[in-house]
């Protein structure tokens, strides 16, 4: 059973950390990153701790 981390929020289901019966991740931290030399909105950001189920 998943303990969700109540600090990370998280939507992605398909994600192994992902906490199935609520919104939350269940890793302690997570890594964010970005695929843009120069990132300067939302959607340019990444979280590189993604690990798909």
């Amino acid at each position: 059973m998943e303990k969700p981390n109540r600090s990370i929020q998280c939507s992605v289901e398909q994600c192994t950390y992902h906490c199935s019966d609520c919104d939350y991740c269940s890793l302690d931290t997570v890594m964010i990153g970005t695929h843009e030399a120069n990132p300067t909105e939302q959607r340019c950001t990444d979280c590189l701790s993604f690990s798909a189920k």
